[in-house]
């Protein structure tokens, strides 16, 4: 690993594990905090276990080109419900879904294969399995940081849902009805990035209330607070080019690596795969099969997917781009749907047989599909060491 960053495989990818993850455990409305940017670090002390080899996919190999194919012998990862941190608005099976097919689909790539070592999955087989000694989970403002004593180590998530400042920042009471953000300030978030081994980002589902964004024209002190709507994809192209213009000048790629991960689609409108009488995402039990590669645009802007990948290939520092989307795009089954949380509260069972009301088509149930974003993260990390 990177300047005396090396620690055992099967370690690493537990610690890789809550990148993805932390949104999941640490703040009370899952809502809210999967719809953000997550941001974690890792600070890993000069250690390598002996005996650990693990056998790298060719380089040529496109981990985001395949298809899902049905195996219960490895999938799931781990089991629901021998995992004590996850919350309950992930739970599916806990809170009332009978089917459990959605566990077990592994993502094959079309020419290559993922490593062949351990894969082990969140920060509930972390604690519970392969690290023992003194851990830690604190708050301290926008941070939540999770420490390892025994290998010096912590990860870090930070709340920040549009990448630059915004009237949303507050990780505990950002329910606002007018979000507002400021395209060009981005230095208070970006002191927290710095002198890390790994930043990994995202930030995408919290732009997709409205095709308009609002645009602070002067100051959040100011009464009244002006702003001007703009198109949603200018405003997005705003953003992530004072991202990577912070990220060109304050981080060092010799100690660094970045990754952006793509954006997390959403499966709202049944007619996408050719099921006019669904509602929503709900009843829904298989992947689909009968779509092309890539599928259609199923919940997704790919203009800000677009974006992305052409603001990253201007970049000075080099940026590793993990594209979940067409993958996920497949997975109508995997998500949250009526058994889950709103507003902090389990759904009941009348309202449960109302899914054009409260089915949640945007999150992911757990054991389940963001186990493979954390695969292929995972393979990015190792490959690029």
């Amino acid at each position: 690993m990177r300047h005396s960053c090396n620690i055992s495989h099967t370690i690493l990818f537990s610690l890789i594990l809550i990148l993805v993850f932390k949104l999941f455990i640490y703040c009370d409305d899952f809502q809210q905090v999967t719809r953000s940017i997550f941001l974690a670090k890792l600070r890993f002390p000069g250690f390598l276990e002996e005996g650990d080899e693990v056998k790298l996919p060719p380089k040529d190999c496109d981990l985001f080109t395949g298809k899902w194919v049905l195996d219960k012998i490895t999938h799931p990862l781990y089991k629901e419900d021998e995992c004590k941190f996850l919350s309950e608005q992930v739970t599916c099976i806990k809170n009332g879904r009978f089917d459990s097919l959605y566990q077990n689909w592994r993502w094959q790539h079309r020419d290559c294969s993922l490593p062949k070592n351990q894969w082990e999955s969140m920060v509930c087989l972390l604690l519970q399995s392969r690290v023992s000694g003194k851990k830690s989970r604190k708050k301290s403002g926008s941070l939540i940081i999770f420490s390892i004593k025994e290998y010096n180590t912590t990860v870090e998530f930070f709340w920040s849902p549009f990448l630059v400042e915004s009237n949303s920042d507050n990780p505990w009471r950002h329910s606002i009805k007018d979000r507002i953000i400021k395209p060009e300030s981005i230095k208070n978030n970006g002191d927290d990035w710095k002198g890390v081994d790994y930043l990994i980002f995202n930030t995408y589902i919290w732009w997709m209330n409205s095709g308009y964004m609002k645009v602070l024209r002067g100051s959040f002190d100011a009464e009244p607070v002006e702003y001007d709507e703009i198109e949603r994809p200018i405003a997005y192209g705003r953003v992530v080019k004072r991202w990577a213009k912070w990220v060109d000048e304050n981080v060092d790629s010799k100690f660094t690596s970045v990754y952006f991960m793509s954006m997390s689609p959403t499966h709202i409108k049944s007619s996408d795969w050719n099921n006019p009488d669904g509602i929503l995402c709900a009843n829904e039990t298989l992947p689909m099969t009968n779509l092309s590669i890539p599928p259609p645009y199923i919940g997704t802007d790919y203009r800000a997917l677009q974006m992305v990948a052409d603001v990253i290939q201007s970049m000075k520092v080099p940026v590793n781009f993990i594209n979940i989307t067409a993958m996920s795009e497949y997975r109508k089954d995997a998500h949250t749907s009526v058994y889950t949380t709103r507003q902090g509260q389990l759904i009941i069972k009348e309202q449960q047989a109302d899914p054009a009301t409260y089915a949640d088509c945007i999150h992911w149930c757990l054991p389940g599909l963001p186990d493979t974003w954390n695969e292929l993260l995972y393979t990015q990390i190792i490959s690029h060491s």
